[in-house]
């Protein structure tokens, strides 16, 4: 395992927590680069040069494939390298291996995508100038975040864990969003396999630390009509 950190660029979000907690779970060491999204610094050029889709998290391992560097953006695919890397938390068996990697890919396209849309819709929109209070797309991305987290629900009324009866980089992806339920106007009262896996997951130490990195940097969006500019206004 390396010695060498491995640079994290970085924000509090639940993209970001995912590779936070996957760094501390995996015991890796790394140097956090904070990148301000409200303040747009995801778009500043060397930034771009990491993550091309200006979006964070990306990190830069110094010590890559054949002892070169590498850089690698998108969460999934940095958990997937540093599951690889360190031979840890992507399953112990080829089945377990593949189970982990359809629900990681669950959460990449499904949980933080409608999450994401249910966080905009129900609580940005409503506040932007001019107000975008729109009950078709709050229905449409509560409800469709609610079967989703049925589906999980019913996933892990028989694992202790999203993939199995092991803890994986698919618990890590997939926590730091359902880990804001009451954001998403979602309930747990008829999810009790859910509320569970979240209270277990949520009590783990690394979790803990991945999650509370920097969390006094964490805004209202509400409130911030500039930030709100940047993060949902047109731009090439």
């Amino acid at each position: 395992m390396t010695t060498k950190p491995i640079d994290l660029y970085y924000w509090p979000t639940p993209n970001g927590w995912k590779i936070s907690i996957a760094l501390e779970e995996m015991a890796l060491p790394h140097e956090v680069h904070f990148v301000n999204i409200g303040a747009g610094e995801q778009f500043e050029p060397d930034f771009l040069k990491i993550s091309p889709n200006n979006r964070m998290p990306a990190i830069v391992d110094p010590d890559g494939p054949d002892g070169e560097p590498i850089s690698i953006f998108e969460s999934g695919a940095i958990l997937q390298y540093l599951a690889r890397k360190t031979g840890q938390f992507c399953g112990p068996t080829q089945r377990d291996r593949i189970a982990v990697d359809q629900w990681l890919m669950w959460q990449m396209g499904g949980v933080g995508p409608m999450a994401g849309q249910a966080h905009h819709f129900l609580k940005y929109a409503p506040a932007m100038d001019p107000p975008n209070d729109l009950p078709y797309a709050k229905d449409r991305y509560r409800n469709e975040v609610s079967r989703l987290y049925g589906v999980l629900d019913r996933q892990l009324a028989n694992n202790e864990f999203v993939a199995g009866s092991f803890y994986s980089i698919a618990d890590m992806a997939i926590w730091p969003w359902a880990s804001l339920w009451e954001g998403q106007q979602q309930t747990l009262d008829d999810k009790p396999n859910l509320a569970r896996w979240l209270s277990q997951v949520g009590g783990r130490d690394a979790v803990q630390r991945g999650r509370a990195l920097g969390a006094e940097k964490r805004g209202d969006l509400t409130k911030d009509k500039e930030a709100q500019k940047l993060l949902f206004g047109k731009r090439d």
